[in-house]
């Protein structure tokens, strides 16, 4: 089994007013992520780190940027997926000469392959890679979902060793129960997270863990620890988090929310690149509100 522990965070990219990467506040970020949030891994370059407006080249540099910071102390997942198999090769062999630990690929969006199509997109990537691979199934982005039956296809390939679900907690529920041993499912949800665990779910890949990655931290282990009715408290009291990055109360972008709270605590500017738009000033009073 390849652990990259219970809590992941998919991180954001922090940009200047040039709207560049901003290195200085991502240096700080990580150093942040790891030392005060419990972070056991970082996931750079995901949907939250907007890769689709991400360059190659500034992956790579985030990539190699974020092995070199974190120095071991945390692993570091590249997110190095696309609906382009060749490209999500190339980037993927790219990435792997920077000392990753593992690729996050996530299933083809826009194109709708059927399942077929998905399998053989992930088989042939994990086979161009001696990495660690976690699939990402979330079908409220790219509208296909792959299948339980999929799922479980790939997971008898040795290097792809988990899955970031989204799609439901039946699906999560029914790809545990007959996974090969060592293969985790994570929880892609925040909101899902502790029902994931509680239906046999390995960890969750978060956004929320940014800004509250102890409180989570405790709420696994709490859970973990067979604690249950207080890992349900503290998941209630985190829950208006876990929602309001996302909505508020209007449906919001994901990471716009979550830029502008790390905002406030020194991280970047809040900046997000377009088609993305920062929060407005009545979202940014809902935000405000969800930390009183």
């Amino acid at each position: 089994m390849v652990d990259f522990g219970r809590l992941m965070t998919a991180m954001i990219t922090p940009f200047n007013e040039q709207d560049e990467i901003d290195w200085d506040a991502t240096a700080r970020l990580i150093d942040y992520l790891i030392d005060e949030q419990k972070s056991e891994s970082l996931v750079v370059c995901g949907t939250t780190g907007e890769s689709p407006t991400l360059s190659d080249e500034e992956k790579l540099q985030m990539f190699e940027f974020a092995v070199k910071h974190a120095a071991g102390r945390c692993k570091i997942i590249a997110g190095t997926g696309s609906n382009e198999t060749r490209h999500s090769i190339h980037l993927t062999r790219e990435a792997s000469k920077l000392g990753i630990d593992g690729v996050l690929i996530v299933v083809p969006y826009y194109n709708k392959p059927n399942q077929a199509g998905i399998y053989a997109h992930f088989k042939v990537i994990a086979e161009a890679t001696d990495l660690p691979v976690i699939m990402y199934n979330v079908p409220g982005r790219t509208i296909t979902s792959m299948s339980v039956a999929t799922t479980l296809k790939l997971a008898e390939i040795p290097n792809i060793v988990g899955t970031k679900e989204c799609a439901s907690l039946e699906q999560v529920t029914q790809i545990v129960a007959h996974a090969p041993e060592g293969f985790l499912v994570y929880s892609g949800d925040d909101s899902s997270g502790l029902p994931a665990l509680a239906v046999g779910a390995y960890g969750i890949i978060s956004v929320a863990s940014h800004v509250v990655g102890t409180e989570m931290t405790d709420m696994i282990e709490s859970y973990l620890a067979g604690r249950p009715v207080e890992a349900a408290k503290l998941n209630q009291k985190l829950f208006p988090i876990f929602k309001g990055l996302f909505e508020s109360p209007e449906p919001l972008p994901n990471p716009s929310a979550v830029k502008y709270e790390l905002s406030k605590r020194g991280f970047g500017n809040g900046n997000v690149r377009l088609p993305l738009l920062p929060p407005t000033e009545q979202e940014q009073q809902f935000i405000d509100q969800l930390f009183v």
